[in-house]
């Protein structure tokens, strides 16, 4: 996924009613559009550097967006709506290979009424869905972690990815990992601990669980390497 504009390079002063970020830039301070709604746990200290792009869209009321944060020298792409393009690309392009090859990628596909999954994948008729969670957490140099916050709605997609193993699908889960030079992932259980039940129910019933860090620039982020996930 390559940015389509330069990125502009600042200091964040703070982020604030979940949209807003004001940032420094040279001679002026700026209020961002900030795409991401979790808790960004660990990223928000104040005078970090960050990069953010510009539109000129008239119609836009903020004219800036947040796009990265540099956090402990790591860059950490922040950007949600960015999630799926990374996964897509990665998927079209083979970088994931357990679910590589395909005949077909759907996204944005509802299984019912009420859960709606990233993707569905088909490969010889076989079906899988795949569902992307953006993770952005790490308190260990070296260690990602999911989720920053509880999520009440992460919980819920793994019984729905329970559901469809029952139904004859295939069940992945991917953790895009939008953090540089991160060495392993792992379930943040003391952040939500229903969470982490829920995720040890489903490997069990045969989700399948993924993590794959990203590459990041000031240019583009896309999918560089399958990481290990360390099981507590």
């Amino acid at each position: 996924m390559k940015f389509t504009k330069v990125l502009i390079k600042g200091k964040l002063v703070k982020r604030y009613k979940r949209f807003f970020a004001d940032i420094k830039l040279d001679k002026e301070v700026v209020t961002a559009h900030c795409p991401n709604t979790g808790s960004m746990k660990g990223l928000l200290d104040e005078g970090n550097e960050v990069f953010i792009s510009k539109n000129d869209d008239p119609k836009r009321k903020l004219k800036y967006t947040l796009e990265i944060i540099r956090v402990k020298k790591n860059l950490v792409g922040v950007n949600t709506h960015f999630a799926n393009k990374i996964a897509h690309h990665g998927l079209s392009n083979n970088l994931i290979k357990e679910v590589s090859n395909n005949d077909i990628i759907k996204p944005e596909v509802f299984f019912d009424k009420e859960t709606r999954f990233d993707f569905l994948v088909e490969k010889k008729k076989q079906k899988t869905f795949v569902e992307v969670k953006n993770v952005t957490l790490f308190r260990d140099k070296k260690i990602a972690e999911f989720p920053d916050s509880i999520t009440s709605r992460g919980s819920r997609h793994l019984k729905t990815l329970i559901t469809a193993i029952k139904k004859g699908y295939k069940s992945y889960l991917l953790f895009l990992v939008q953090i540089q030079g991160i060495e392993s992932f792992k379930i943040a259980k003391d952040i939500d601990k229903e969470y982490y039940k829920n995720y040890l129910l489903a490997k069990k019933a045969g989700v399948i669980f993924l993590a794959y860090r990203c590459k990041i620039s000031s240019e583009e982020i896309k999918i560089e390497k399958k990481i290990k996930i360390i099981n507590a």
